[in-house]
């Protein structure tokens, strides 16, 4: 049940980081998950834990860690558009 919430979690942090940028994560469901996920991993390292933890994920940083992630990849998306 722990894993499941895990997942929740990190799709609702991804589709929120979504929601504040205006980009659409690549991927739809499957991307938010991954970007909250990996979002809280990138923010647990950066920031720390602090704030409110759900299922074992500290949800400001988390939302940090996707914001940012999600500007990393939307970057690289756009550039390699480009070419």
């Amino acid at each position: 049940m722990g894993f499941i919430l895990y997942l929740i979690i990190g799709g609702i942090i991804g589709w929120l980081a979504g929601l504040i940028l205006g980009k659409d994560v690549p991927g739809g469901i499957i991307g938010n998950i991954i970007a909250g996920i990996i979002g809280a991993w990138l923010g647990g390292l950066i920031f720390g834990d602090f704030g409110p933890i759900v299922a074992d994920i500290a949800i400001i940083p988390a939302l940090i860690g996707a914001i940012i992630l999600i500007l990393i990849v939307s970057f690289v998306m756009k550039s390699m558009r480009k070419k």
